[in-house]
């Protein structure tokens, strides 16, 4: 099981249709799918803040930036990006 996390923030709608796309994807079970709000950490609001949302698998180095579809976050968490 590999921990999916999904960057985003409070009042950000991209990142609640991400969150549904998360929630759509059958590679995604509810418990590995951890929401983290970039304002929570300096790094993830200066990594992050100009490209809400951002999918990053566990174990992979690349992350998925918006705007993706259920296919290509499926691939992603496949490892085929």
């Amino acid at each position: 099981m590999k921990t999916i996390y999904l960057y985003g923030t409070e009042g950000c709608h991209l990142c609640e249709m991400a969150m549904e796309l998360c929630q759509q994807s059958p590679l995604i079970e509810n418990d590995e799918l951890v929401y983290r709000d970039i304002i929570d950490d300096p790094l993830w609001l200066e990594r992050y803040k100009l490209t809400i949302p951002v999918i990053e698998v566990e174990g992979q180095q690349q992350v998925l930036g918006w705007p993706f579809d259920l296919q290509q976050l499926n691939e992603f968490i496949n490892g085929n990006n």
